[in-house]
């Protein structure tokens, strides 16, 4: 199916996306911006001659890239940290967070893997249990967490939405919660953040990590952790690199080992954090965020999830409500589920979701339209007969 008048949307241009495809699928894989595969290709070339890759290339990308990735959530470079993946950051926060015999760990219910595996572990090693917050009929995900918090929980675990559906997570009820009772916020923002205004001296999370390949629309591999002053200073990286190590930009010293790491959070960054190839698309995507703004991003996708979710009923599928549901997000549910194979018969029509759970996740971006929508609808309007 083609979709047409796509053009009208300025935004659109700034995408990758073909004239004819309906992609409605950022949570999974954001569509590419023209700008990040220009810095990408430029990035090839200059790393082509090594010979003029100096010092400095191994840590200017990498001080300016944590630098604006602190400026989107407001903190500052120094507690920023490059990691590969959430579940590195994952890691890392299970690694410093302090859990004994008896405490408990609380996580959503269907919680992402990545949020969910090192957690699960965690409990075993300690003898903590594993708590999972499930919503009740007709309450909410933010009413769950906050009624599975109490003096024994260590960690509390979570989004800001559910990657299924998008239920939205109110991580300001929830860190009032955990403060009150003295326990660790760990936030996952991977399918938030970028779309979603979040401050980190508002929300006052212990950790937070994100990928950079959803809605921070950068490259794949190269993602982000933000750590609280409290543990930057004694906390244990996962990993050794030179590079996170006090004095590593003199390379003739670095026969001249020592135990102390930069300040801040650098410790906790990736070894072979010096991704040449990724910085430039990161930076890239990060400077077109900027200039969009979270804030109106979500203005922008909410009109067109908002408008998907009224029509939903006449498909026969029902969806999370506003203020339950983030606005970038929409899950659309079938009281007797799902035909087989439904996300490779709408692709055959260049119509572009994902099945998360029991949900059709729509995803959409700036680059969309009143025409995807149209296709959309269209096109499940036929396969749900």
């Amino acid at each position: 199916m083609t979709a047409t008048g796509n053009s009208t949307r300025p935004e659109r241009e700034a995408f990758e996306v073909p004239e004819h495809v309906t992609y409605l699928n950022c949570a999974s894989l954001a569509p590419r911006l023209k700008v990040v595969t220009a810095a990408g290709r430029a990035a090839l070339d200059h790393m082509a001659a090594p010979w003029e890759v100096g010092a400095a290339d191994w840590f200017d990308g990498m001080d300016q890239l944590r630098s604006s990735f602190g400026r989107l959530i407001n903190a500052p470079a120094s507690s920023i940290a490059l990691v590969p993946a959430a579940s590195y950051g994952i890691a890392v926060a299970a690694l410093n967070l302090p859990v004994k015999a008896g405490d408990n760990i609380v996580v959503v219910e269907q919680e992402y893997p990545s949020n969910y595996y090192s957690w699960r572990r965690l409990a075993r090693q300690r003898g903590a249990e594993l708590r999972v917050a499930t919503a009740s009929a007709g309450g909410t995900l933010t009413d769950a967490i906050v009624a599975a918090i109490d003096r024994r929980t260590a960690v509390v675990a979570t989004a800001n939405c559910h990657w299924t559906d998008g239920s939205f997570i109110d991580l300001r009820q929830v860190s009032a919660a955990v403060k009150a009772n003295d326990a660790a916020l760990v936030v996952d923002a991977s399918q938030s953040l970028g779309a979603y205004p979040l401050d980190v001296a508002e929300i006052q999370p212990d950790f937070l990590v994100t990928v950079g390949y959803k809605w921070l629309l950068g490259p794949y591999a190269l993602g982000y952790l933000y750590v609280a002053d409290r543990w930057q200073s004694q906390g244990v990286p996962l990993e050794e690199s030179w590079l996170h190590r006090e004095g590593s930009e003199s390379f003739a010293g670095l026969v001249e080992y020592t135990d102390n790491y930069k300040p801040g959070a650098a410790r906790f960054s990736q070894g072979e954090a010096a991704q040449m190839y990724l910085y430039p698309m990161a930076q890239a995507a990060l400077d077109q965020i900027q200039q969009w703004t979270p804030a109106r991003i979500q203005q922008r996708l909410s009109e067109w999830t908002t408008e998907l979710a009224a029509r939903a009923p006449s498909l026969g599928l029902t969806c999370e409500k506003s203020p339950n549901r983030i606005g970038h997000i929409v899950g659309l549910k079938a009281p007797n589920g799902l035909p087989l194979n439904l996300v490779e018969r709408l692709a055959e029509r260049d119509v572009y979701v994902a099945v998360r759970g029991n949900s059709i996740r729509v995803a959409p971006h700036l680059h969309s339209t009143a025409a995807d929508m149209d296709c959309l609808v269209a096109a499940l309007r036929d396969l749900l007969r």
